[in-house]
């Protein structure tokens, strides 16, 4: 099993490329994007020595279903998946900010709220909640879109439209788009036998139009949790079963780590790499509903040259 955590392609009309965090993004003609999901992995905006075998297909095959089964509700910046781990897509302006949707606390917003936090990104937060519980409404948490090397960080609508980040026109639409989407998402988790915890959702425009971005409804983006067993284990205050990376943080910090300033990231095992690679196809065969098709990895590269070259001859 071959990893791809490094990219370097020269791709026909190819003006330049971003290397982000897990995923490496090509423009072309300053019209197209070619986004290449690599098998890097990041935890606490860290990018971990490893990189998981299969991840970048995963994520990419995820987003594609997810992007083509959610057009009708806002457009998306996709064209095509010319490879299982690339998508092209139309050139965007990004907002720079992250649309976080949240349906239960937990994660980051509980551990605020546990330490006494009762307002996130102008949302007031009803007293006296636990771990996990549903909100009456899903709320919205936007975040700034950080620079490499730095933290996102919470904003509220109203700081959103004071910076002139977006107008009270576009936030409205954002607004609209990422219910509307996450409705979807969670009908679609339902049928699967999932919960949609939280996601995020990037937007962009487009010759004047508002476009998602990126990736959607995928374990990176995204938590799930089973819905069988839910109530039950809340309950009991035991913690949920779920679909996501969390369990790669949990690791990291059961280890020690967790991204602060003079910690060292634990050794990844061969078998810790392949534990992560097998949970993240589980993750695919839960939310897709379909069975893992491995691609071949003997030469990943050359694969997707030869497969995105072919797209943009084309």
């Amino acid at each position: 099993m071959k990893a791809l955590t490094k990219t370097d392609f020269n791709f026909p009309g190819q003006q330049g490329v971003y290397h982000g965090k897990v995923r490496d993004v090509y423009n072309i003609c300053g019209k197209q994007l070619v986004m290449v999901a690599t098998d890097r992995i990041s935890a606490f905006d860290v990018i971990l020595p490893e990189g998981i075998p299969y991840k970048g297909q995963i994520l990419n095959q995820i987003a594609v279903k997810f992007l083509d089964a959610t057009k009708d509700i806002c457009p998306n910046w996709k064209v095509a998946s010319p490879d299982p781990m690339v998508t092209v897509g139309v050139l965007c302006k990004g907002f720079p900010i992250e649309m976080i949707v949240r349906a239960y606390l937990c994660g980051s917003a509980w551990r605020a709220y546990k330490g006494g936090v009762r307002e996130i990104c102008g949302v007031k937060l009803p007293e006296g909640m636990r771990e996990n519980q549903k909100f009456p409404e899903p709320i919205i948490t936007p975040t700034t879109k950080a620079e490499i090397g730095e933290h996102d960080a919470d904003i509220s609508k109203a700081e959103i439209l004071a910076r002139g980040l977006a107008t009270p026109e576009e936030y409205a639409l954002l607004e609209k788009y990422t219910l509307a989407l996450f409705k979807r998402g969670t009908e679609i988790a339902a049928a699967r036998g999932l919960i949609l915890v939280d996601t995020k959702y990037e937007f962009g425009k487009h010759e004047g139009q508002i476009y998602l971005m990126d990736e959607i409804h995928t374990p990176d983006s995204s938590r799930y949790f089973y819905s069988e067993g839910y109530e039950e284990r809340f309950a009991k205050g035991e913690p949920q079963k779920q679909l996501s990376k969390e369990f790669v943080r949990e690791w990291l910090m059961e280890n020690g780590f967790q991204g602060k300033a003079g910690q060292q990231i634990p050794a990844m095992t061969e078998a810790i790499v392949t534990s992560i690679s097998d949970r993240y196809i589980e993750l695919y065969e839960h939310i897709v509903g379909e069975t893992f098709v491995k691609a071949d990895t003997s030469n990943v590269a050359a694969r997707i040259e030869k497969n995105v070259t072919d797209f943009l001859k084309h």
